[in-house]
């Protein structure tokens, strides 16, 4: 066994790049370096955490959440997804999946995550490490192919999600999640311009299960500063700043058009000195999915020690799974779409971009996103400007 172990391991070293089978936080999965990012990929569920970009300097920056109880050996958790429950994952069918839909019956966010993926490959090519999982779902039949790509000298992973097999329409995203310091309003958010955004639909905090939310049913707002709540009389909330309404546990959803440009999403922590982004096309993912847990449930696994932040890129409605993205709602009404149809004569393919970049001292919140051939600048509400090399263009062309 050891003999097997270090013959792989010259193998892919021979190859130039690094992966190891290894467990982080209680979960076995697949370690996968370059030269400025180092990531662990969970076997159950394909999550993606941690995550840690400028891995080669004296401060890396690891943005993402992982659940407080990954090390406890729970027994009996609510949800399979909840076992490996960490950074970002793909979900299919996106949401609660709450009732059955024409015979099927989906766990929360769908096999693809929490079933177990396989290895396909490692493969390095041109400076480019590209990890590459299948999973054949059962429920609803078909294949999907994970590629999550490293490009040398650069703080960003590229993410592919490839769909074949499959029939007939499904809400689907990606669970961003991020952990959150402690400090109140120190994680502050931005968004590229949305069309509209609007509140759950639904109770989303029932007291009767010991969860609380502060933000109103069912209201449509046009500016994340000024987001209505549930009490009356009380002044609407700023999204745009976390942690805050410490006890509650919200959702909302922002819906994008499609433009020229990527579709952006920002959360820039200055006490650490970073910023995360995603990228996308809103033309195949155009809602944004605010999952804003500070301490809000307090049934079991949560415990009232939950805290952090989804920045959910979907095509779904809200997180209310299959039937209620699939039925006739307000937000498909308005001519957004929250499915995506699939058909067995071709794949479906889902990317996104997610990365970090440093920033100077005072940079405050992002404002403003301009692109140039493979490089995406960020500017601050207070003029300054960082600039990261990605390679934008690969959210609507193939260029590895």
């Amino acid at each position: 066994m050891k003999k097997a172990l270090f013959a792989a391991m010259i193998l892919l070293a021979a190859a130039g790049c690094s992966t190891i089978r290894a467990v982080d936080n209680s979960q076995v999965g697949w370690l996968v370096r370059s030269d400025k990012v180092e990531m662990f990929v969970t076997r159950d569920g394909g999550h993606m955490a941690p995550v840690r970009f400028y891995r080669d300097g004296d401060r890396p920056v690891q943005p993402y959440y992982i659940s407080p109880w990954q090390n406890a050996n729970l027994k009996g958790l609510p949800a399979p997804v909840l076992v490996p429950l960490r950074g970002d994952f793909f979900c299919m069918p996106f949401g609660a999946n709450a009732e059955t839909w024409q015979g099927e019956k989906h766990s929360g966010h769908g096999e693809a995550s929490s079933s177990r993926w396989s290895l396909v490959g490692l493969d390095r090519k041109d400076g480019v490490t590209t990890l590459t999982l299948k999973l054949h779902t059962k429920i609803r039949k078909g294949t999907i192919t994970k590629r999550l790509r490293l490009v040398d000298g650069q703080n960003a992973v590229y993410a592919s999600h490839t769909m074949e097999g499959y029939s007939g329409r499904m809400p689907v995203g990606h669970h961003c999640t991020l952990r959150v310091p402690e400090e109140e309003g120190s994680l502050r958010i931005a968004v590229s311009d949305f069309a509209f955004g609007m509140t759950c639909p639904v109770v989303f905090g029932n007291p009767k299960n010991r969860e609380y939310q502060s933000l109103a049913i069912n209201a449509r707002f046009t500016d994340l500063t000024k987001v209505p709540v549930m009490a009356k009389d009380a002044p609407p909330a700023d999204c745009t700043a976390f942690p805050q309404r410490e006890g509650y546990t919200d959702l909302v959803q922002v819906f994008k058009k499609p433009s020229n440009d990527p579709a952006w999403t920002a959360a820039t922590c200055q006490k650490e000195g970073y910023l995360w982004y995603s990228l996308k096309d809103a033309a195949v993912l155009p809602g944004t999915v605010f999952w804003m847990s500070n301490r809000g449930r307090h049934g079991f696994p949560w415990d009232g020690r939950n805290r952090c932040l989804g920045m959910e890129e979907t095509c779904s409605f809200f997180a209310e799974g299959l039937g209620p993205s699939l039925r006739p709602n307000v937000i498909s009404k308005a001519g957004i779409p929250t499915s995506l149809e699939f058909s067995p004569d071709g794949p479906a393919v889902v990317k996104l971009i997610e990365g970090v970049g440093k920033i100077p001292q005072g940079f405050g919140n992002v404002k403003d996103v301009r692109f140039a051939p493979g490089e995406v600048t960020f500017v601050s509400t207070t003029g300054k400007s960082v600039t990261a090399r990605v390679r934008h263009e690969f959210l609507r062309r193939d260029c590895f």
